[in-house]
């Protein structure tokens, strides 16, 4: 004869493992449990990254080409491509020497001083 509680107790603990089996924890209320260190997943944007990458890597070249150039020599390359006409003046107004390319130059010059004290 099989005891009807022993089966029940079987039936309840086969149900726990295979519960534990598929990731899933019991946990008590105010308890750091499983759920606890399951990491949520993350929504991400890699357009906004890829452009923030992109903006940052063109400003940081044009900023060491600046300073490595001078600003006075940059000005006037730049000046004669915008002269040339067609795309060269697209090219030329994209290389100007505006504010960010300037903070960026400027942050580079810094750095190199104080690598030489």
């Amino acid at each position: 004869m099989s005891d009807p509680n022993l089966e029940d107790f079987y039936t309840r603990v086969g149900r726990i493992e295979q519960a534990h089996a598929m990731g899933y924890g019991f946990e008590a209320p105010d308890t750091l449990g499983r759920s606890f260190y399951r990491r949520l997943p993350v929504r991400r944007r890699p357009v906004f990254r890829i452009g923030v990458f992109l903006f940052c890597a063109c400003f940081g070249m044009k900023g060491a080409i600046h300073y490595h150039m001078g600003a006075e020599s940059f000005d006037r390359r730049v000046a004669d491509i915008e002269a040339r006409g067609g795309f060269d003046a697209v090219q030329g107004f994209l290389m100007r020497s505006e504010p960010i390319t300037r903070l960026v130059s400027n942050g580079i010059a810094l750095v190199v001083e104080r690598s030489k004290i």
